[in-house]
């Protein structure tokens, strides 16, 4: 993919992020600043998602740890453990939120 499209692609998968949020009737406040998506929920918790252009990764932070994604065949799967990006996502914003939070997947 190249750098081009893979910021168009981040771009709407944060805008995907955001919506899915907003449709859900989750209580998140979503910030978009340049290459970083904070997504905070009620009680203060943080997720941060970042896109890395140089080595075209998506990153998430939150309590349970940092993550690296990179896109393989179609899928952005975790350096660490091979785990999906929806999945990790789901994960922290379920914690964060303490209730279920289900984004489906984009793309």
């Amino acid at each position: 993919m190249t750098e081009s499209e893979f910021l168009q692609h981040s771009d709407a998968l944060f805008a995907h992020i955001e919506d899915r949020l907003d449709e859900g009737g989750w209580d998140f406040d979503c910030r978009l600043n340049g290459n970083v998506l904070t997504i905070e929920a009620e009680g203060g918790a943080q997720i941060i998602i970042n896109r890395h252009t140089p080595n075209q990764e998506l990153w998430i932070a939150a309590k349970s740890g940092g993550y690296h994604f990179a896109e393989n065949n179609g899928r952005w799967l975790s350096a660490r453990d091979g785990s999906e990006f929806f999945a990790v996502l789901n994960q922290a914003l379920s914690a964060a939120a303490g209730e279920e939070v289900r984004v489906e997947a984009f793309g």
